[in-house]
Protein backbone atom coordinates (compact mmCIF):
# COMPACT_ATOMS: atom_id res chain seq x y z
CA UNK A 1 0.00 0.00 0.00
CA UNK A 2 0.99 3.37 -0.48
CA UNK A 3 1.24 6.34 1.63
CA UNK A 4 -2.01 7.92 0.04
CA UNK A 5 -4.08 4.16 0.47
CA UNK A 6 -4.42 5.33 4.31
CA UNK A 7 -6.37 8.19 3.33
CA UNK A 8 -9.15 6.44 2.08
CA UNK A 9 -11.64 4.78 4.45
CA UNK A 10 -14.52 2.65 4.98
CA UNK A 11 -17.28 2.35 8.37
CA UNK A 12 -19.21 -0.73 8.32
CA UNK A 13 -21.64 -1.74 11.14
CA UNK A 14 -23.56 -4.44 12.47
CA UNK A 15 -26.30 -4.41 14.75
CA UNK A 16 -27.12 -7.67 16.31
CA UNK A 17 -30.37 -8.20 18.42
CA UNK A 18 -29.64 -10.39 21.11
CA UNK A 19 -32.44 -11.53 22.97
CA UNK A 20 -34.69 -14.89 23.37
CA UNK A 21 -37.29 -13.58 21.40
CA UNK A 22 -37.49 -12.12 17.42
CA UNK A 23 -38.81 -8.78 17.20
CA UNK A 24 -41.07 -8.45 13.94
CA UNK A 25 -40.71 -4.69 14.47
CA UNK A 26 -36.56 -5.12 13.86
CA UNK A 27 -37.37 -7.89 10.67
CA UNK A 28 -34.30 -7.20 7.91
CA UNK A 29 -33.35 -3.91 9.88
CA UNK A 30 -30.94 -6.23 11.99
CA UNK A 31 -29.72 -9.61 12.34
CA UNK A 32 -31.56 -12.09 15.92
CA UNK A 33 -29.13 -14.10 18.12
CA UNK A 34 -30.96 -15.68 20.50
CA UNK A 35 -27.85 -16.53 22.77
CA UNK A 36 -26.47 -14.01 25.38
CA UNK A 37 -23.74 -12.37 24.12
CA UNK A 38 -20.68 -11.19 26.25
CA UNK A 39 -20.13 -8.09 23.82
CA UNK A 40 -17.03 -7.35 26.49
CA UNK A 41 -15.11 -10.76 25.36
CA UNK A 42 -16.18 -10.06 21.81
CA UNK A 43 -14.19 -6.35 21.86
CA UNK A 44 -11.69 -8.32 23.19
CA UNK A 45 -10.73 -10.87 20.34
CA UNK A 46 -11.84 -8.47 18.08
CA UNK A 47 -8.77 -6.28 18.77
CA UNK A 48 -6.60 -9.19 17.32
CA UNK A 49 -8.13 -8.04 14.20
CA UNK A 50 -7.06 -4.29 14.19
CA UNK A 51 -3.85 -3.94 11.42
CA UNK A 52 -2.63 -5.01 8.12
CA UNK A 53 -3.08 -8.70 8.10
CA UNK A 54 -4.20 -11.19 5.52
CA UNK A 55 -8.03 -11.83 5.91
CA UNK A 56 -8.17 -14.92 3.68
CA UNK A 57 -10.11 -16.58 6.32
CA UNK A 58 -12.88 -14.38 6.24
CA UNK A 59 -13.64 -13.76 2.38
CA UNK A 60 -16.32 -15.13 0.52
CA UNK A 61 -15.45 -18.34 -1.58
CA UNK A 62 -16.21 -16.38 -4.90
CA UNK A 63 -14.32 -13.04 -3.78
CA UNK A 64 -12.73 -11.42 -6.92
CA UNK A 65 -9.80 -9.15 -4.57
CA UNK A 66 -7.04 -10.07 -6.33
CA UNK A 67 -5.09 -10.35 -2.69
CA UNK A 68 -6.74 -10.69 1.15
CA UNK A 69 -4.44 -7.85 2.63
CA UNK A 70 -6.32 -5.09 4.31
CA UNK A 71 -5.77 -2.63 7.11
CA UNK A 72 -8.17 -2.68 9.65
CA UNK A 73 -7.61 1.04 11.71
CA UNK A 74 -10.84 0.01 14.11
CA UNK A 75 -13.38 -2.42 15.41
CA UNK A 76 -15.62 -1.74 18.36
CA UNK A 77 -18.20 -4.14 20.11
CA UNK A 78 -20.15 -2.61 22.19
CA UNK A 79 -23.57 -3.11 23.23
CA UNK A 80 -26.55 -0.90 23.79
CA UNK A 81 -29.61 -2.35 25.66
CA UNK A 82 -30.81 -5.51 23.93
CA UNK A 83 -28.36 -4.67 20.26
CA UNK A 84 -24.88 -5.56 19.90
CA UNK A 85 -22.85 -3.48 17.98
CA UNK A 86 -19.80 -4.00 15.76
CA UNK A 87 -18.23 -1.35 13.65
CA UNK A 88 -15.42 -1.96 11.75
CA UNK A 89 -13.65 0.65 9.60
CA UNK A 90 -10.83 -0.51 7.12
CA UNK A 91 -9.03 0.56 4.35
CA UNK A 92 -10.78 -1.40 2.14
CA UNK A 93 -13.42 -4.59 2.93
CA UNK A 94 -13.05 -8.06 1.28
CA UNK A 95 -16.64 -9.59 -0.14
CA UNK A 96 -18.41 -10.89 2.88
CA UNK A 97 -15.30 -9.89 5.36
CA UNK A 98 -17.69 -8.09 7.92
CA UNK A 99 -20.28 -10.46 8.20
CA UNK A 100 -17.55 -13.50 8.34
CA UNK A 101 -16.11 -11.34 11.30
CA UNK A 102 -19.32 -10.66 12.92
CA UNK A 103 -20.42 -14.42 12.76
CA UNK A 104 -16.86 -15.30 14.15
CA UNK A 105 -17.58 -12.84 16.92
CA UNK A 106 -20.39 -14.31 17.79
CA UNK A 107 -18.90 -17.68 18.71
CA UNK A 108 -16.54 -15.88 21.26
CA UNK A 109 -19.68 -14.01 22.46
CA UNK A 110 -21.93 -16.90 23.00
CA UNK A 111 -19.09 -18.68 24.57
CA UNK A 112 -18.72 -21.61 22.20
CA UNK A 113 -15.03 -20.14 21.72
CA UNK A 114 -12.22 -18.67 23.42
CA UNK A 115 -10.97 -14.64 22.91
CA UNK A 116 -7.78 -16.82 21.27
CA UNK A 117 -10.63 -18.38 18.60
CA UNK A 118 -10.16 -14.97 16.43
CA UNK A 119 -6.24 -14.87 16.31
CA UNK A 120 -6.37 -18.65 15.44
CA UNK A 121 -8.87 -17.30 12.83
CA UNK A 122 -6.70 -14.96 11.07
CA UNK A 123 -3.51 -16.86 10.59
CA UNK A 124 -5.07 -20.25 9.73
CA UNK A 125 -5.51 -17.75 5.93
CA UNK A 126 -8.54 -20.47 5.85
CA UNK A 127 -12.06 -19.90 5.23
CA UNK A 128 -12.98 -23.32 6.88
CA UNK A 129 -11.73 -21.95 10.12
CA UNK A 130 -13.71 -19.26 10.72
CA UNK A 131 -17.39 -19.14 12.23
CA UNK A 132 -20.64 -19.15 10.33
CA UNK A 133 -21.59 -15.94 7.66
CA UNK A 134 -23.44 -13.71 9.46
CA UNK A 135 -26.98 -12.68 7.71
CA UNK A 136 -26.47 -9.11 6.01
CA UNK A 137 -29.58 -7.95 7.95
CA UNK A 138 -28.20 -4.99 10.17
CA UNK A 139 -25.57 -4.66 7.91
CA UNK A 140 -24.98 -0.81 7.09
CA UNK A 141 -22.05 1.20 5.53
CA UNK A 142 -22.04 4.69 7.35
CA UNK A 143 -19.40 6.21 6.05
CA UNK A 144 -16.35 6.24 3.35
CA UNK A 145 -13.58 8.78 3.87
CA UNK A 146 -11.69 9.97 0.84
CA UNK A 147 -8.31 11.62 0.37
CA UNK A 148 -8.52 15.26 1.29
CA UNK A 149 -6.49 16.13 -2.89
CA UNK A 150 -10.21 15.52 -3.88
CA UNK A 151 -12.01 17.41 -2.38
CA UNK A 152 -14.53 15.68 -1.04
CA UNK A 153 -16.06 16.36 2.38
CA UNK A 154 -18.69 13.45 3.03
CA UNK A 155 -20.24 15.67 5.89
CA UNK A 156 -20.36 12.40 7.93
CA UNK A 157 -20.15 12.72 11.71
CA UNK A 158 -19.97 9.81 14.22
CA UNK A 159 -23.99 7.87 13.40
CA UNK A 160 -25.43 6.00 16.41
CA UNK A 161 -26.87 3.61 14.86
CA UNK A 162 -29.57 1.87 17.16
CA UNK A 163 -31.20 5.43 17.21
CA UNK A 164 -30.82 5.66 13.55
CA UNK A 165 -32.98 2.27 12.95
CA UNK A 166 -35.56 2.69 16.10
Amino acid sequence: HTSSDRDWSSDVCSSDLNRVARAGLWSKKVSFVYRSLDAEKMSQAAADLVGTHDFSSFRAAGCQAPHATREVRRIDVRRDGEFVIVEIEANAFLQHMVRNVVGTLIEVGDGRQSCGFVRQVLNARNRAFAGITAPPDGLYLIAVTYPRRFGIDTGVEHIDLPQLIR
